[in-house]
């Protein structure tokens, strides 16, 4: 174990803050489902105060941007803990990365504000918020002891195994920017059935088999009219589940036939298993309660769970199991023909 790298104190707080970024995740994601977003309408005081009372919608926005300011305090502490004590260069940038992350998520929060919830800004500042969590988790892992256990394991599986965690961590990042785009659309409910769309498999592509939709809308659910575009984003993100679903069990299953023994890998991705099963059950049922709060909530959170441990199973891979010596380039025969030459 390369004790000279690791820091147990540092490697706490790394832990705390990224459990503290989950929170602020929750936080989040109840302002959206509560749609508290306007709930104070200026940035970056509330109603020109520190701490206006915390009643009805301020409550849920003022609360996320106190929990967000506290997470950025915690950002810069560990970024600055890591300059001084990290003697791995690409660890401190990745701190630095993460404070640059948190600074760019303030910034877009206010301009959520500001701009009066504009959709291209309001899911960029979804999906940053999702991948600065990723970031956290990442931070935590390789500060961990266990990091720093030689990479002792090879196998001629390395590099299909490297190429479904790449494919797996793109997949889910996909799918989480339609999710995001979805819910910042107001196309959440677009499709108020499930699985079917409408009683059908395909939504409406005219405007024909638009109106006949509003008035089911109307008559059956008694909810405003939507617009193909809102339709089709929702059916996007139903589709896009389904690849993401096939994509991570599939390199689960990988992970589990082709390392039985590694527990460094097997429990992680049975976890990583676990919720993106417990991931499709909660699409469903937000749709079936109608966007009820707690379930549209944990909806977001575990999509953030479910990348961030994508994440945590992609950088074990790349880690711990390294390509076979016959699947490397030969970088010191080619310098020495390039020098020969």
């Amino acid at each position: 174990m390369r004790t000279d790298h690791f820091h147990p104190g540092v490697h706490r707080f790394a832990v705390f803050t990224a459990c503290c970024t989950f929170g602020l995740l929750i936080a989040g994601g109840l302002v959206t489902s509560t749609d508290s977003g306007l709930a104070v309408p200026d940035w970056p005081l509330s109603y020109g105060q520190l701490m206006p009372p915390m009643v009805g919608g301020i409550f849920y926005e003022h609360g996320h941007r106190m929990i967000a300011t506290f997470v950025g305090i915690l950002t810069v502490i560990l970024a600055i803990a890591l300059w001084r004590v990290e003697k791995r260069r690409w660890v401190r940038v990745l701190g630095f990365l993460s404070l640059g992350a948190v600074v760019t998520q303030g910034v877009l929060g206010g301009l959520t504000v500001l701009f009066l919830l504009p959709t291209p800004v309001s899911a960029a500042h979804a999906m940053l918020a999702q991948s600065f969590f990723s970031l956290t988790i990442l931070l935590a892992l390789v500060t961990s002891a266990a990091w720093m256990q030689p990479s002792a394991s090879v196998s001629a599986m390395a590099r299909a195994t490297r190429w479904l965690a790449v494919s797996a961590v793109f997949v889910v990042l996909l799918q989480l920017f339609l999710g995001a785009w979805m819910r910042h659309s107001s196309a959440g409910l677009a499709i108020p059935d499930f699985p079917l769309t409408y009683g059908t498999l395909l939504p409406p592509m005219d405007e024909g088999g638009l109106a006949a939709v509003n008035q089911i809308r109307m008559a059956w659910y008694d909810m405003p009219p939507v617009s193909i575009g809102q339709i089709w984003i929702h059916f996007l993100h139903r589709g896009g589940a389904l690849v993401a679903a096939c994509v991570v069990l599939g390199f689960g299953r990988h992970i589990l036939r082709s390392y039985p023994g590694e527990s460094r890998l097997r429990e992680p991705a049975i976890v990583m298993m676990m919720l993106i099963l417990v991931q499709l059950l909660l699409g469903a049922l937000t749709v079936w309660t109608g966007k009820g709060v707690q379930i549209a909530t944990a909806h977001v959170a575990v999509g953030a769970l479910l990348l961030a441990t994508t994440v945590f199973v992609t950088a074990r891979v790349f880690r711990f199991f390294v390509l076979p010596a016959a699947a490397r380039p030969p970088v010191p025969a080619l310098v020495a023909e390039a020098g020969a030459q």
